[in-house]
């Protein structure tokens, strides 16, 4: 059994891989946010439209993308994925952690955290639920945030998505006028008399209010179908999250704005967190805590820009707890009933015989969450030591060049010297 996991493990974190010129664009774009000397934070929002309505967070949001949220809410419980109420306390789901941090509010526990304003900050995520509005408050407190756009040229990005054929552009078209018939048929089925006035006039919709995904919302009370461009730029997403990926995974640090969704599937901070954890377990990976870090906001609501310096002190114990053991074993015993991806440890881990086994630890299913780690194969023990002897045989070869560069050069001196002595006469040694 042991086999089949490892083979589950080489498979979902050696096999699987991006096409090569998706690594090769993600790789420079590390090098590019990393040419200034300084680290940089991944920052992944996690506010997407079918999460948000699978855990009712719509009144966090305003206008538009509330109904929108609700709409598809509605969608989720006609097809019976939720059964739960159409309307819910978003306030409510937000203290007991199920909706998503905020941008605003991740801005300031970073610097609660300490990070100077001049941190780089990659926005990953290929569209964010919302739009840049949210995203204000972010960029004020902290500058130098920076997503695909911002590092790759739109010459770099196309060629990545290669030729395409194109398509019909979206004209927006005003409905058709009524008739005089037709607004005399409706006065007469509007229903018994004493009628009332009819309504005013309704103000006119600007061409600009037209625009975009969530134009329908203003005339028609069910969603449109997908059109083909829509389509096509749905198909682009899954190309810049291939990238968002690439960055977050090598990323100095990262900050999840929501993952452990409980949908049962990993979502796609979790398997970035799975992935970082596999290559670099010391990588620092906050995991806070969504309900602390609500109660926290509710102790400041009303002055969240100029907290006191208790709660500063409260966020950055919470945030650096996220970093060590409680939040490693939290993170696990979160995760670990989902899937191995987001927390592939000990499936994914084996020990050398001279270390000692850990302490096994188990959640509330059973499952081993820490420790228990089997001994690792003796294929893996024999290329391990292979691999370690030619490091030494290499550095060997380097010392005898660094020497072999050296005796030439001695010997040109000598040589130099004694012709030196030669050519002049006069030259006294003992001089």
């Amino acid at each position: 059994m042991s086999e089949f996991q490892r083979l589950r493990c080489r498979v979902a974190f050696h096999a699987l891989q991006f096409r090569p010129e998706i690594q090769i664009l993600g790789l420079r774009m590390v090098e590019r946010l990393r040419a200034s000397g300084q680290p940089f934070l991944a920052y992944h929002p996690g506010l997407v439209r079918d999460t948000l309505a699978y855990h009712g967070c719509a009144e966090l949001f305003q206008d538009v993308h509330t109904e929108l949220i609700q709409y598809r809410r509605a969608q989720l419980i006609k097809q019976g994925i939720i059964n739960d109420s159409l309307s819910v306390d978003s306030h409510s789901r937000r203290e007991n952690g199920s909706c998503p941090l905020m941008p605003e509010e991740v801005g300031l526990l970073l610097r609660a955290l300490g990070y100077p304003s001049k941190t780089i900050i990659y926005l990953a995520g290929s569209k964010t639920f919302g739009g840049q509005r949210l995203l204000i408050p972010l960029r004020a407190l902290f500058g130098n945030l920076v997503d695909r756009t911002t590092l790759c040229s739109k010459t770099e990005l196309s060629d990545l998505v290669g030729p395409e054929a194109p398509l019909p552009a979206d004209i927006f078209r005003l409905p058709l006028p009524k008739s005089e018939q037709q607004l005399i048929d409706q006065w007469k089925k509007a229903g018994p008399r004493p009628r009332p006035l009819p309504p005013p006039p309704d103000r006119p919709i600007y061409q600009h209010e037209k625009e975009g995904w969530y134009a329908w919302i203003l005339e028609k009370d069910k969603e449109p179908d997908p059109s083909p461009m829509e389509h096509r730029m749905q198909a682009h997403r899954l190309i810049w999250d291939a990238l968002d990926y690439i960055v977050s995974v090598e990323a100095d640090a990262l900050f999840p704005g929501f993952n452990n969704d409980g949908s049962g599937w990993p979502d796609f901070s979790g398997l970035i967190i799975g992935q970082r954890l596999y290559e670099r377990a010391s990588s620092r990976t906050y995991r806070p805590d969504r309900k602390t870090i609500a109660a926290l906001f509710n102790i400041t609501r009303d002055d969240m820009y100029h907290p006191k310096r208790d709660w500063m002190l409260s966020v950055k114990e919470h945030l650096n707890r996220s970093l060590s053991e409680d939040g490693f074993f939290r993170q696990s015993l979160l995760s670990k009933p989902n899937s191995f991806l987001s927390h592939p440890l000990p499936e994914c881990s084996c020990r050398i015989p001279s270390v000692e086994t850990a302490k096994q630890i188990k959640g509330k299913d059973g499952r081993i969450v820490f420790g228990g780690e089997e001994e690792c194969p003796k294929w893996m023990e024999l290329a391990r030591a292979e691999g370690a002897r030619n490091d030494d045989m290499e550095s060997a070869e380097d010392d005898n060049d660094t020497v072999e560069q050296l005796e030439p050069d001695a010997v040109d001196a000598t040589s130099s010297l004694t012709s030196l002595i030669d050519h002049d006469e006069e030259w006294d040694p003992n001089d």
